[in-house]
């Protein structure tokens, strides 16, 4: 245990993936296309790039692997929970159906691309399941099977599920996949590396401009490339169009020691509160993996208990011991319930997007750089109509519009001196406006503006994360005011909490 949390604070992926020592970007450089996020949707797109011909440049904010494809859970699959018959019933069979085929593809991609560039990931085929645990749900993971059967996916309902407590039935989705999400990546940065085409680490893109050629730009150099493609979980100079579109959604994991083999299976839950479980050996060592407690991450809510209900649940229901690892992870939510692919706004010419890939990016993220890989090779593509960016859709209801102030806080920040007591952060409300306070362990106070860099929101403190987050777009920020997580592109400003001659008033340990 970690005081009251369980497991190290790390997701399990990049606790036993090694490292990478990818160059920063220090120069100029021109390519065919520069690709900002080393996540599996740029890495996937650069790879497939690289393959037709053209010359590519990756940009990665921090290391190839650490965003969010390195807090999935490791599911490579088709079978998107109850996805089809929402699908189906929002816009149509034929929507539905290429969403299906598009995933299957990626499944049938990843397997390929693991076998043709030789990647040591612990690919594995594994047979995935939603099930049921009510009678109503039960009708539910019925009608999903016997639509995606119909929609040509590999499809059965089962009552014979295999685990260890008991379950009324579930859909099946036969020969699937898991693999350590990390490992991947590094294989496919290795396979992009070299022979005109670059992947450069610690180097976050600033900003961007349009044209012929466009420039991507960071602190050190720049890219000028005939394409871009914006592969970062949440897109930024979008002036606000997605954040429309789309909400973030939080959810969380914890990994605990297991004996014995993998099953080869893995699971989510139709029922709330939703469950997701799998297995995984990972250097001779077994762990199963239990996620959930999923929110918008404009909600508020405690971390700690969230982790400790998927421990009580791993504990009680897959006979898991203690976590031996926690994490939580961010994904972009579309209102329509499709993924977003294509040219960043109207008006853009050779900018284009991945976001929106609704909490399955492994097998979206893939398709979606299929499809840019066709599009910017001259090639029709048949998902590229039902993922398009361009489409019409429905706001999230979630966000404040470009320009527009910050949503109002039921508490605003108290004022005054009075600090958070050791390993505890709150916001204060002094004279310059909100500052975020950290205390750490040895008492020693770190202060940053409390003010979001992307759109001006107030930033709350990740008791569990030890992280400022915004609750309206989704950035986030180390203690020091770091960007952790876009769209924000800049760091907090360091502040300082005390005036000459005050002292403050410190909390008293927890």
């Amino acid at each position: 245990m970690n005081g009251l949390l369980p497991g190290r604070p790390v997701s399990l992926w990049m606790a036993t993936a090694g490292t990478t020592g990818y160059p920063a970007l220090d120069s100029d450089v021109d390519v065919d296309v520069a690709v900002i996020g080393g996540g599996v949707a740029g890495l996937t797109a650069a790879l497939a790039l690289k393959r037709s011909g053209q010359t590519v440049a990756v940009l990665e904010a921090a290391r190839v692997g650490t965003g969010v494809t390195g807090h999935t859970t490791g599911k490579v699959t088709s079978l998107h929970r109850l996805a089809y018959t929402e699908l189906a019933s929002n816009h149509g069979d034929s929507t539905a159906r290429m969403y299906g085929q598009a995933n299957q593809a990626a499944v049938g991609h990843i397997a390929r691309t693991v076998a043709e560039e030789g990647i040591d990931c612990g690919f594995r085929r594994v047979a995935n399941y939603t099930y049921a645990e009510s009678e109503r749900t039960l009708e539910l993971v019925r009608a999903e099977a016997e639509h995606a059967a119909r929609l040509g996916l590999p499809s059965t309902f089962t009552t014979d599920v295999p685990l260890p407590f008991p379950v009324k039935g579930a859909v099946r989705f036969d020969d699937q996949a898991q693999f350590h999400s990390i490992r991947y990546l590094q294989g496919l940065a290795r396979s992009v590396d070299g022979g005109g085409s670059f992947v450069f680490e610690e180097s976050r893109a600033l900003s961007f401009r349009d044209g012929s050629p466009a420039i991507v730009t960071t602190e050190t150099g720049t890219v000028r490339a005939r394409e871009v493609i914006m592969a970062t979980n949440v897109p930024f100079g979008d002036e606000g169009r997605f954040d429309t579109r789309c909400y973030l959604h939080r959810s969380y994991i914890v990994a605990s020691r297991a004996e014995g083999p993998a099953t080869d299976a893995t699971f989510i839950g139709a029922d709330e509160p939703m469950r997701s479980i799998l297995t995984a050996a990972i250097d001779g060592a077994g762990f199963v993996l239990a996620g959930g407690e999923g929110h918008r991450a404009s909600d508020s809510g405690d971390p700690a208990s969230r982790y400790g209900r998927l421990a009580a649940f791993a504990r009680e229901r897959l006979g898991a011991g203690e976590p031996a690892f926690r994490w939580s992870t961010q994904d972009v939510m579309p209102v329509d319930g499709l993924p977003y692919v294509g040219l960043l706004s109207p008006e853009a010419k050779h900018v284009h997007v991945i976001t929106g890939l609704r909490k399955w990016g492994l097998t979206n993220g893939t398709a979606a750089a299929l499809i840019l890989t066709d599009v910017l090779s001259g090639r029709n593509n048949p998902w590229a109509a039902v993922f398009d960016s361009s489409r019409s859709a429905p706001a999230s209801g979630n966000s404040p519009l470009p320009g527009a102030a910050a949503p109002a806080q039921a508490d605003p920040p108290p004022r005054g001196l009075t600090l958070p007591p050791p390993g505890a952060g709150t916001v204060l409300d002094l004279d310059g406006g909100p500052v975020a306070v950290y205390t750490d362990p040895g008492g020693q106070v770190r202060a940053v503006s409390a003010i979001c860099t992307h759109l001006g929101c107030t930033v709350g403190f990740n008791s569990a994360d030890k992280s400022w987050d915004c609750p309206c777009h989704g950035s986030r920020f180390a203690l020091d005011g770091s960007v952790i997580q876009g769209p924000a592109t800049k760091d907090l400003v360091a502040r300082k909490v005390v005036a000459q001659g005050e002292e403050p008033r410190a909390g008293q340990p927890e």
